[in-house]
């Protein structure tokens, strides 16, 4: 059996009903501070400066992301799917590459499907509509028990890397049996994911929360469109993916670099976790 590591009271269930949201995070902050001087992770020591999306890589990126879906299907995890309702999907598809952009954009928040931030929290407080919550697999530490390039996630809050990673800490904020959770290495893993989830809930409304870099945001927006899913995407920054080729490498779990969801963007993803959580 491992040894605990946390040196503290653990009465407190982290994020039990009992508690209030203050000490839960509280507990759990707590927890993450013993955790670092236990085993500290790799971290950013400062973000880097780059753009979200080069200027090459921007040219007729909705044509990239066609092909890429297309032709990188290797696993037919998408195009079966996409075969249920060929006529519905592609004639939303045809129709979101009409938009110039497939979404609102409102600071590191990508709305789609939705005008206004408010939209999406009176969304997640109805209780009939399926709430997604992902991550990307880039901003999974280094240490990380479960690998990085994989969509397992053991969340264990007794794992002192586990207890330091953000993922964690949102994944034991959100209240699990209301909230269907993906750990996301490819873009067609989340794709034949969100189709086999529309597919078994037809006459469910389901919204999203994820996170993802700008350029993931932008180039597959009209794919979302096209299964007509809403929700939002949270810009990730840090060693981001801006170009093609590295995009392809990431695609393949070649990513020596860290990404990092931002402080106010972490705030208020927890804020919408804990709407929903508390609806």
């Amino acid at each position: 059996m491992r040894r605990k590591w946390y040196d503290g009271s653990m009465k407190l269930k982290i994020w039990d009903q009992s508690a209030t949201w203050e000490e839960s995070e509280k507990h759990w902050e707590e927890g993450a501070l013993s955790a670092a001087q236990q085993q500290s992770i790799q971290k950013l020591s400062q973000l880097p400066k780059m753009v979200g999306i080069t200027p090459d890589t921007a040219k007729f990126l909705k044509w990239k992301a066609f092909r890429w879906m297309l032709t990188k299907d290797v696993d037919q995890k998408v195009l079966p799917q996409f075969w249920k309702h060929p006529f519905k999907y592609g004639w939303r598809y045809l129709k979101s590459l009409f938009y110039k952009k497939g979404y609102t954009r409102k600071g590191d928040f990508f709305l789609y499907g939705f005008q206004t931030l408010e939209q999406f929290e009176k969304s997640l407080k109805n209780r009939e509509h399926l709430f997604v919550l992902g991550f990307s697999y880039c901003h999974k530490p280094f240490e990380c028990p479960s690998g990085r390039f994989t969509s397992e996630c053991i969340h264990d809050a007794d794992h002192p890397v586990c207890r330091q990673c953000f993922i964690g800490k949102s994944v034991h904020a959100s209240k699990e049996e209301n909230t269907i959770l993906l750990f996301i290495p490819t873009v067609h893993y989340i794709a034949g994911k969100i189709l086999e989830i529309v597919h078994a809930n037809p006459k469910k409304k389901i919204i999203f929360l994820i996170t993802a870099c700008e350029m993931t945001l932008e180039m597959f927006s009209d794919w979302g469109n096209m299964v007509g899913i809403q929700g939002v995407g949270v810009r990730l920054d840090g060693r981001i993916c801006n170009t093609l080729k590295a995009f392809e490498l990431s695609e393949q779990g070649i990513k020596p670099g860290l990404t990092v969801v931002l402080d106010p963007a972490q705030k208020q993803m927890l804020e919408w976790i804990r709407i929903r959580r508390e609806t």
